[in-house]
């Protein structure tokens, strides 16, 4: 038999095995089943639409999701009986979890309530386009209050600010901006403060005019103002100070101190007593001292 045709046969040979070993092997790692996912699944509640501030859940307003075990949120809830009637204190957007820090207790209330930290006090006034700032109050901003009237015992009107940063909670009956992010021209407006501020704000807007003044919300600032009275406008001084300055003691006036002469020095003292005798001549009476008499 010709050499050659036995190598050509037995090069043939080899390569054949090297094509099925290797289709072989392509062929089982097809069909072999491939390795079940052994990560474990959780539910998870999550928002079947916004839900805003002050409203409460309802079952049609969540929904149940699978997510991993290890990618569940912190505070997240797995039944839907866990969030049903209590109310949302932080905006929560479509498809988000709902989480313990996004609701309140059940039976907290309803509306604001929630929403209202412990200690702190909700407060509503009434307002206008002008006292709102031209409508321009929205929830989430910060204003100052001022307010105007006429003080006990003065003549004048005054106006002084009475509270400072002070958050807005409520535009009328809306605790969220609209969709397009514009101004609410709303009737009242409902500040967050803390009682003793809510005696101050009550009493203001009953016995006096209060206004609005927007203020930045990265302002914290508090700014010690003295009030201005209606005679200031026009650069008078108020009659109360010109009436306190008429009713003011006047200052005594010093007493004028007038220089005395220095004293006459005294008289010198008499000359001492001259000793006379009297010497009688015949018809002739005269009188000589001793010292004549001693010294003719």
């Amino acid at each position: 038999m010709d050499r050659r045709f036995i190598t050509v046969l037995g090069v043939s040979l080899v390569f054949a095995l090297l094509v099925s070993s290797l289709f072989y092997q392509m062929t089982a790692r097809a069909g072999a089943p491939r390795k079940v996912d052994q990560t474990e699944m959780k539910d998870l509640v999550v928002a079947a639409k916004p839900l805003s501030v002050g409203i409460t859940v309802k079952p049609a307003d969540v929904k149940v999701t699978k997510v991993a075990a290890d990618q569940f949120p912190k505070g997240g809830f797995s039944k839907v009986e866990e969030v049903i009637d209590r109310p949302v204190i932080s905006n929560i957007l479509l498809d988000e979890p709902l989480l313990e820090g996004r609701l309140a207790t059940r039976g907290s209330g309803l509306g604001i309530a929630p929403i209202i930290p412990v200690g702190m006090r909700a407060v509503t006034v009434r307002v206008n386009d002008v006292v709102g700032v031209a409508g321009f109050v929205m929830p989430g901003m910060r204003v100052d209050v001022l307010v105007t009237g006429r003080p006990p015992g003065q003549d004048g009107t005054v106006t002084t600010t009475v509270l400072q940063n002070i958050l807005v909670l409520t535009a009328g009956t809306t605790t969220q901006p609209d969709a397009r992010g514009q101004a609410i021209n709303a009737p009242n407006v409902t500040l967050l403060v803390t009682p003793e501020q809510a005696e101050i704000l009550t009493l203001a807007s009953n016995e006096g005019r209060i206004q609005l003044v927007l203020r930045n919300g990265a302002d914290q600032a508090i700014e010690r103002t003295p009030g201005r009275q209606l005679a200031e406008l026009f650069g008078t001084a108020p009659k109360q100070q010109q009436r306190h300055a008429e009713e003011a003691p006047r200052p005594r006036p010093r007493p004028v101190v007038v220089a005395q002469a220095a004293p006459a020095p005294p008289p010198p003292p008499p000359a001492p007593p001259v000793d006379q005798v009297v010497v009688i001549r015949g018809n002739q009476k005269t009188v000589e001292t001793v010292s004549n008499l001693t010294n003719p």
